[in-house]
């Protein structure tokens, strides 16, 4: 039986003839320049980058086919050039991601609210000034078909169900990778020029590089539930798509502390992410799928029907890759390299930047427009801002536990969290430093909601800028030196983003390729 394969007419001789491999053995070799590993954001984004300077390759991904759950969603302000196909498949920032809020239920009390993504009316001009671009929610199940199809079109053949198991470099530095077909159990050899890792985060690559990580403890188990059930009558005038749902006056399933409610499609289709209790045994514990049914109900708060499509595991990391290649012809990016929440919408926007940093420095190098020398800047620029991101997303997890404990969530026993919610509203000094509490606590997470610095102050520093002339060249201009986090000021110095000009004002979501970090020669 034939590898199974998603080809096009780019395809290369060789691999066209591998198609037809029935019977092939291990010592059958496919020939390719370019050889990527993960079909994700980041793999599928690389493909793309790659195929918009005339280059093809072969992609591989371990996966069926695309990303069968929504996980990343928030595409902020940065990120790739087709916006266009997009924009018909994304939920518009101004319509759908106006707030976030937090309340007893979907249909119950709300605590708190606050606006989100650019949508604040004392914020919505920094956006504006930023880019005529505006961010959109698009789930990952939609954008990663649009990028292997994009890919494909242009010169990259996509192999699903296929496993990148290890490989080897001879002594011309060429690299010969063993695959594993899954549906046949055949094993065979790509030999590649370059080898990228795009391949998550349990990257086969990574591991054999024996690339070092920072690993910092992580912050627990969380359970995505994606439900189907039509809400819009509980959100048609409080249009948000992030809800936190807190229930400290009732007893909670410890595989459902509490959860965030996220929407993947307005307004039927929704993401219950579950957190559950500290001693929570995912090992020894298994909830059935009418336990998770009625924890969805009791979140949603009324009697809309609901019905769940599926239901996964993953676990809050704060890991970065010291280093993002061993300094030769292997490249790791995006999940491989940095795993964190999915907090402040960091996720795919990070990977696909990766996967543009590292794209034109392949590109100029393979034409001798640049040596190879060129190639060694991508960790080092790169690196820095996964580390951020990393400790950004993280950090605002944590600030959530000031808003957990201020409405009670915190206590030890349901008397102990009742009396504090109860506090909450009761005429007393007590009952108004809570609120004060909560409030200051909620005003915070402006730096998660709305933290256009942390994407777009992002900054290059290495042998690839040239700063020498600049006298504070790592000063950041104007409100963005008080808080990086929540401002963005535009600016021209030398590794920094080049500001994007009006002159594509016409597009009006995030998706465009136009933009890239300033560098000056000598």
């Amino acid at each position: 039986m034939a590898p199974s394969f998603l080809t096009n007419s780019g395809a290369s001789e060789a691999l066209t003839n591998a198609n037809t491999m029935s019977g092939a053995s291990v010592d059958e070799i496919v020939e390719t320049e370019f050889l990527i590993a993960g079909a994700g954001p980041a793999g599928a984004a690389l493909a793309c980058f790659l195929t918009s300077y005339g280059l093809k390759g072969i992609m591989v991904s371990a996966a069926p086919g695309t990303a069968n759950t929504p996980r990343a969603h928030i595409t902020n302000m940065a990120a790739l050039g087709l916006d266009r196909e997009m924009l018909k498949v994304a939920c518009d920032g101004e319509q759908h991601m106006v707030h976030t809020r937090w309340c007893h239920s979907m249909a119950g009390e709300e605590y708190a609210r606050i606006y989100s993504w650019g949508n604040d009316p004392r914020r919505k001009g920094d956006y504006e000034r930023a880019s005529p671009c505006s961010p959109v929610d698009l789930p990952q199940t939609l954008l990663e078909p649009i990028l292997v199809r994009h890919a494909t079109w242009h010169g990259f053949t996509t192999r699903f169900d296929t496993t990148l198991l290890s490989f080897v470099r001879d002594e011309k530095q060429r690299i010969t990778a063993t695959v594993r077909d899954n549906l046949s159990r055949r094993e065979y050899q790509i030999r590649t020029r370059y080898l990228f890792g795009a391949d998550g985060a349990r990257s086969q690559i990574v591991k054999q590089l024996d690339l070092p990580l920072a690993v910092k403890p992580g912050q627990g188990l969380a359970i995505n539930v994606l439900v189907r059930a039509d809400l819009s009558h509980l959100v048609a005038h409080r249009k948000g798509n992030l809800h936190w749902v807190m229930q400290p006056d009732r007893d909670h399933p410890s595989f459902g502390w509490m959860a965030i409610i996220r929407m993947v499609k307005p307004w039927d289709e929704w993401m219950f992410i579950l957190f559950p209790t500290r001693d929570y045994d995912p090992a020894s514990a298994n909830p059935s799928k009418e336990e998770y049914l009625q924890r969805v109900r009791q979140l949603i708060g009324d009697e809309t029907p609901a019905e769940i499509l599926n239901i996964s595991k993953w676990y809050i990391n704060e890991i970065v890759a010291e280093t993002y290649s061993d300094g030769n012809n292997v490249f790791c990016l995006g999940d491989a390299v940095h795993r964190h929440p999915p907090l402040n919408g960091l996720g795919s926007n990070t990977c696909i930047q990766d996967a543009f940093n590292l794209a034109w420095k392949v590109a100029y190098v393979h034409r001798g427009i640049a040596g190879a020398q060129l190639l060694s800047t991508y960790s080092a620029e790169r690196q820095p801002v996964g580390h951020g991101i990393v400790t950004r997303a993280n950090q605002a997890f944590r600030d959530h536990q000031q808003i957990w404990a201020a409405l009670g969530m915190l206590g030890a026993s349901l008397e102990e969290r009742q009396r504090a919610l109860q506090e909450l509203a009761e005429p007393t000094i007590a009952g108004r430093e809570r609120r004060q509490t909560l409030q200051k606590a909620v005003a915070h997470t402006a730096h998660e909601f709305h933290g256009l610095g942390v994407e777009m102050n992002q900054r290059y520093e290495g042998p690839g800028i040239y700063d020498a002339d600049e006298a504070d060249p790592f000063a950041l201009p104007g409100r963005a030196a008080e808080d990086p986090v929540l401002y963005y000021e535009p600016n021209t110095y030398p590794g920094c983003r080049l500001p994007h000009g009006t002159a594509l004002s016409h597009y009006s979501p995030v998706l465009e390729v136009s933009r890239g970090n300033r560098r000056r020669r000598a």
